[in-house]
């Protein structure tokens, strides 16, 4: 269970959710192709889950806290803590963005806001969202929370690559967010909030579903086997174990 100390934890939220919207924004604005942006997202977060996840779970994401919080991985007080600073860091990284960027790329670029590709409706973009921030959030659990893991050690590249095959796949169908702090950081600079729940719902959709699929599947402990006289042909449970059943 994640908890105490938020200072720390904070900082450490803080750092890499501000470098994911200064960086992954930024590469929007200077970006020759999708691919550049896919990676842009994707090292970014490889980068820093490797360098502080050790500290605060390394979550730079609402979603994935959310996650953590529904399976009871973090205290609701660090939960909303972590909330707080998510999306200070994303609307301070956009700020940043905007004042350093020439007003010409800014427009252009529209600060990274995240929007609907063409025909793509809100309904379809809310489950494009949720179904990438379930790899997303899948891969979290997978790797950096699952003891088992076997590549806990570089949880942050496989979390990387995650992101960066989502962009690649869904960059043109909505931006490719998975993540409410990369949406909002933009959105509130720019004032530009159209369609703005596609980002809100969709990550934290998926986010819970994967989150809550993950725990159920492979991290709830296993009920215990029950043993009795095989003549009696009745089913006891060993001592002690009672109350775990």
């Amino acid at each position: 269970m994640l908890e105490h100390d938020y200072i720390r934890r904070g900082a450490a939220e803080f750092v890499g959710t501000f470098a994911l919207i200064f960086i992954g924004c930024g590469s929007v604005a200077f970006a020759r192709t999708l691919t550049d942006i896919a990676i842009a997202h994707g090292f970014v977060i490889a980068v820093f889950v490797s360098a502080l996840g050790f500290i605060s779970g390394g979550h730079f994401n609402p979603a994935v806290t959310l996650g953590f919080l529904v399976t009871r991985r973090i205290a609701l007080t660090l939960a909303v803590w972590y909330w707080i600073v998510q999306f200070g860091a994303a609307a301070l990284g956009a700020l940043l963005l905007k004042w350093v960027l020439p007003s010409a790329i800014q427009t252009q670029s529209n600060l990274g806001v995240p929007a609907l590709g063409g025909g793509i409706h809100a309904g379809a973009g809310v489950v494009v969202e949720a179904v990438l921030t379930f790899f997303l959030v899948f891969v979290v659990f997978a790797t950096a929370v699952d003891p088992r893991g076997a590549f806990k050690q570089i949880a942050g590249l496989a979390i990387g690559f995650v992101i960066t095959f989502d962009i690649l796949m869904g960059g043109v169908l909505t931006g490719a967010a998975m993540n409410p702090a990369r949406a909002f950081g933009p959105e509130l600079v720019m004032g530009d909030w159209k369609n703005f729940w596609v980002w809100y719902i969709g990550p934290f959709a998926g986010g819970v579903i994967a989150a809550s699929l993950y725990e159920l599947l492979y991290l709830r402990p296993a009920r215990p086997v029950p043993v009795g006289p095989p003549e009696t042909g009745v089913e006891e449970v060993r001592p002690g174990d009672a109350a775990v059943e």
